[in-house]
């Protein structure tokens, strides 16, 4: 079968890489360069601590497909090196003892550590912190490379081309039971399946065939640091994490919610930290959550000082210099029960977005999934 995919993002990525496995041509549209969207502008995470009991089986799933990408494809930097959630107060330690007394704490490798401990799997944190929550099925994959290099082992099998700075404009039903798409140049690309990926582009062609698509879009605030001189050996993260990952939601979560107020920065922008040591020893650390749009074009100097003084709070030291910060945008589902918005908005013409700040995450599985849906 010849399947078409417009987007060059994870999710547009994922679904190719599924696609070639099962034997089929694949073309490969983006309109930029190189995929520049949210996709780019992350953690690289392969986050199966926050994740809620009806998305475990996806996420284990997705952390395996990237595990056995990271075997294939060894640039990705695929690494299972869990986090450490790292907590401060009475009050977030007993929301990670409810999490590791859940029946699915086994299955997601939790173990509630004393402060001691998480310092020796980390030696790196020698800081200000009671208790730290490990899981151990956590990864990382490094976000900035992984998608030129996934893309240049599936063009190995000779059944994978991509078309950069190519904009799909226009998608037809031909009468002999094919589909056209008319790019920005004037080529028209004849499939037998088209698979619409738009990141956090929601008008232009998404919109075009499929109306007003049932997502909202998060803008979110970062950094990255130069090298760290010591390895950080694992993620880390701060007990606000556990006010915004669905997967504590419980008695002791409502208990803290209601006991323990945020920094007032942190509350203001919907914070969390979260710190990922990319493979060159820089520190990637963030993130940020705004959701009224018209989005604000610059960046907020507030977000980057609590990250900086959270962060270095929990190493006990001072931060290498900061020297990128950005701001990304990604689409999520409005359906709390589903974990990406999929449609058929023509007969074989698919829309697939919106899986929120899990597409790092999800993608290898929901790219499987997809697969199975159509069956391909």
């Amino acid at each position: 079968m010849r399947i078409l995919i417009i987007g060059g993002g994870i999710l547009g990525t994922a679904h190719a890489d599924a696609a070639v496995r099962r034997g089929h041509d694949v073309l490969h549209l983006e309109r930029e360069p190189e995929a520049r969207g949210a996709t780019v502008r992350n953690f690289g995470l392969v986050w199966v601590s926050g994740r809620t009991r009806g998305e475990l089986d996806a996420t284990l799933r997705s952390r395996a497909l990237w595990e056995d990408l990271g075997g294939r494809v060894p640039d990705i930097g695929f690494r299972a090196n869990g986090s450490l959630t790292l907590l401060r107060t009475d009050a977030e330690v007993a929301v990670a003892e409810e999490a590791v007394a859940r029946d699915d704490a086994e299955r997601r490798g939790f173990t509630l550590l004393d402060a001691d401990e998480a310092r020796r799997i980390n030696p790196a944190l020698r800081g200000k912190f009671v208790a730290a929550l490990h899981c151990s099925t956590d990864a990382t994959v490094e976000s900035r490379v992984a998608l030129p290099a996934i893309r240049q082992h599936l063009a190995t099998s000779g059944r994978y081309r991509f078309l950069s700075s190519t904009e799909a404009r226009g998608v037809i039903r031909t009468p002999h039971g094919t589909v056209r798409v008319r790019d920005d140049r004037g080529t028209v690309h004849e499939s037998d399946l088209v698979l619409v990926c738009p990141g956090a582009t929601l008008s232009g062609l998404a919109r075009d065939l499929a109306g007003d698509l049932p997502l909202r879009r998060v803008r979110l605030q970062m950094m990255q640091t130069a090298p760290l001189d010591e390895p950080l050996t694992t993620s880390i993260a701060d007990g606000d994490s556990l006010r915004y990952y669905p997967g504590f939601a419980g008695e002791a979560r409502d208990h803290l919610t209601a006991t323990e107020s945020q920094a007032p920065t942190a509350a203001l922008h919907k914070m969390q930290m979260l710190c990922v040591q990319r493979l060159h020893g820089g520190l990637t650390i963030g993130d940020t959550h705004a959701y009224d749009e018209p989005f604000d074009f610059d960046v907020d100097e507030e977000p980057y000082d609590h990250l900086i003084s959270v962060t270095e709070e929990l190493l006990g030291r001072r931060l290498p210099q900061v020297v990128r910060r950005w701001a990304g945008v990604y689409s999520q589902c409005l359906d709390p029960a589903a974990l990406v918005h999929r449609a058929k908005v023509d007969e074989d013409v698919w829309v697939v977005a919106g899986p929120g700040g899990r597409g790092m995450t999800l993608g290898p599985y929901l790219g499987e999934e997809t697969a199975e849906i159509l069956e391909l």
